[in-house]
C-alpha cells in the first residue's frame, strides 16, 4: 500500500448547482474562491456552468494531492443524480448555498 503525507498545496473537489437546484456540475481546483467567480463571471460563455447557471457552491473537499482530487472528481462525476445528492447532503442537508464562505 502506498501512503502520501499531506501535500504542501490545497485541491477542492466541489459541486455547483443552480438557483433552482436542477443541475449539478463537478469540477476541481486549487483555488475554490478564483474559481467560484470565474464561474460566476461566466469566464467561458460557451461552458456548461455559464449555460445552465450553474455558480452556487453546495459541496467541497479538500485534498493535499493534486492525483487525489482528480480521483474523487471522477468518482463523484461517475455517480447517480441520487447519490450524489445524498452525498452532499452528508455534509450539506439543507443544500445551502456556500458561496459566501470563499468572498
Amino acid at each position: 500500500m502506498i501512503e502520501f503525507t499531506e501535500g504542501i498545496y490545497t485541491f477542492y473537489v466541489y459541486i455547483l448547482t443552480n438557483k433552482s437546484k436542477t443541475v449539478l456540475y463537478t469540477g476541481v481546483t486549487n483555488n475554490l474562491k478564483l474559481r467560484l467567480q470565474q464561474h460566476k463571471d461566466k469566464l467561458n460563455p460557451n461552458s456548461f456552468t455559464a449555460r445552465y447557471n450553474t455558480h452556487f457552491l453546495i459541496f467541497y473537499e479538500k485534498f493535499g494531492w493534486i492525483q487525489l482530487a482528480i480521483e474523487r472528481e471522477k468518482e463523484i462525476k461517475n455517480l447517480s443524480r441520487e447519490r450524489k445528492l445524498n452525498l452532499i447532503k452528508e455534509m450539506n442537508p439543507d443544500l445551502e448555498f456556500w458561496n459566501d464562505f470563499f468572498k
